[in-house]
């Protein structure tokens, strides 16, 4: 399906970019030195080495799928050994595969596996027993894992909870207000009328901390249909969004929340869908897997230029930056683009940008995609011992209609027929969120895909309009 270019202008401050990594690096941090202890060959039967390496290096680069299959093959070989089953844990946990992750972790006492099988027995709601480990946990001077202290706590309080139950009809359809390009939803916390914010770079749903500082169990409403109890939130100060949109924010929808609503995020249309049932395939939609690292950081993997020789990468899906796409060196190179070929970003002493020419996403293909270096990807790979390429923002997630299913392990992404109109300026004056990321490029542009590869549809080819936006953009930045 074809769509004009879509046109977005740069705000003058470009600081929350930087801050927002550092902070999303921070949520998904968990145990200093996580990964698997080193492999030094010594005593490994040699086939079982090659594949445990291959299922490091795998993971380590975001590949999951052949992660999976390469660790799988060594556990066939000797299912006992405590580095493979560490490395099985955690590409299990990764997948959602909850109970596997705590079969393999039974017994281990490392922190690496307290901090995998904690996180397991909490996102399969077996609050008790997440409670025991991760309060063993932070009991650990060694430790420095935020995430495991606030949720040691919630776990502890909610002794007889069932988290996220589901009450009301069907289905919920919220109307989207548009602020800039933030994916914002009108909800009811605990009864009272509040804005919120899609955030798929949190692990948990968090309130504003203006109603205190504890991590708490809330209630949330949806368009007055469909009530999801016993929520656990952790609190933060959230009055920087809400200064960057002029608008009051008070919740952000984290991923652990996300993937029960099995939402629909339609930006063009201005609707937030809930469920509360499977939702069957968009017909025309591409389909794509979901991972996620420590299970709340939602990992993608997508293909640079064309899909059948082009390059793999694996990109982290954060909706409260509202750049389309945020390249590391590594990814500039996988794109085909030198850094010393990028040109400064208006208002930004640190960051340049460029155009990705063209990106697959499934069967779904991208050109012309406008995007930022500069930003601090290795504060989050470094803790995580993973090798991103990038980040996804609002700025693309916005481009298509996106549904999430089986409990969030899959994406389906439909294109817009059109793209939405110019979108409402946030405040010009107010002073930029702490987790706030700059616009594009003024006259940068995302043009159409090509087509959806589904049953049925032919492909569009690339429109002359947004072709000659996507050059404009490149060769002159400062308009």
């Amino acid at each position: 399906m074809a769509a004009p270019p879509m046109a977005a202008k740069a705000p003058s401050r470009t600081p929350g970019l930087v801050q927002n990594v550092t902070a999303l690096a921070a949520i998904l941090m968990a145990v200093v030195g996580c990964s698997g202890a080193p492999s030094t060959g010594a005593n490994w039967p040699p086939v079982m080495k090659k594949w445990y390496d291959r299922a490091e290096v795998s993971f380590h680069q975001g590949d999951v799928d052949d992660a999976t299959l390469a660790i799988d093959n060594a556990l066939r070989v000797d299912a006992a050994r405590p580095e493979v089953k560490l490395l099985a844990a955690k590409v299990a946990l990764s997948r959602l595969e909850f109970d596997r992750a705590i079969q393999l972790t039974e017994g281990m006492t490392s922190p690496q596996a307290l901090s995998i099988r904690g996180r397991a027995f909490w996102y399969s709601d077996r609050v008790t027993e997440a409670a025991d480990v991760l309060e063993r946990l932070v009991a650990d001077p060694e430790v420095r894992d935020p995430w495991a202290v606030d949720i040691a706590k919630l776990a502890r309080r909610g002794t007889g909870r069932k988290p996220f139950t589901m009450t009301g009809g069907l289905v919920a359809v919220s109307e989207m207000p548009r602020l800039g390009r933030s994916l914002l939803v009108p909800i009811e916390l605990d009864g009272e009328p509040a804005l919120a914010m899609v955030a798929t770079g949190v692990p948990e749903t968090v309130v504003d901390a203006s109603a205190g500082s504890d991590p708490k169990w809330v209630s949330l409403k949806f368009a007055d249909s469909i009530e999801v109890k016993d929520v656990p939130a952790i609190t933060k100060d959230l009055s920087g969004y809400s200064r960057q949109l002029n608008a009051p924010v008070k919740v952000l929808l984290g991923v652990n929340l996300l993937r029960r609503l099995r939402p629909t995020i339609d930006f063009l249309g201005g609707q937030f869908v809930v469920r509360s049932y499977e939702p069957p395939p968009p017909p025309g939609a591409t389909t794509l897997g979901v991972h996620y690292i420590r299970g709340g950081g939602m990992l993608i993997r997508t293909t640079f230029g064309d899909p059948k020789a082009g390059q793999f990468g694996s990109l982290l899906i954060d909706t409260t930056m509202d750049l389309p796409l945020a390249l590391d060196e590594r990814g500039w190179k996988k794109a085909g683009k030198e850094l010393k070929s990028l040109v400064p970003l208006p208002g930004s002493k640190t960051l340049t940008q460029g155009v990705v020419d063209m990106m697959a996403f499934g069967s779904l293909e991208v050109p012309g995609i406008p995007a930022v270096a500069g930003v601090p990807i290795s504060d989050i790979e470094k803790p995580l011992d993973l090798d991103l390429d990038g980040i996804v923002g609002s700025g693309l997630v916005l481009l298509f209609r996106v549904t999430l299913a089986d409990r969030g392990r899959t994406m389906w992404l439909e294109p817009l027929p059109v793209l939405p109109p110019e979108p409402t300026e946030p405040n010009p004056a107010a002073a930029p969120a702490p987790s706030a990321t700059p616009a594009p490029d003024p006259k940068a542009a995302v043009p159409p895909r090509k087509g959806t590869g589904a049953k049925g549809t032919k492909p569009a080819t690339k429109a002359p309009a947004a072709k000659a936006a996507a050059a404009k953009a490149s060769s002159n930045p400062s308009k």
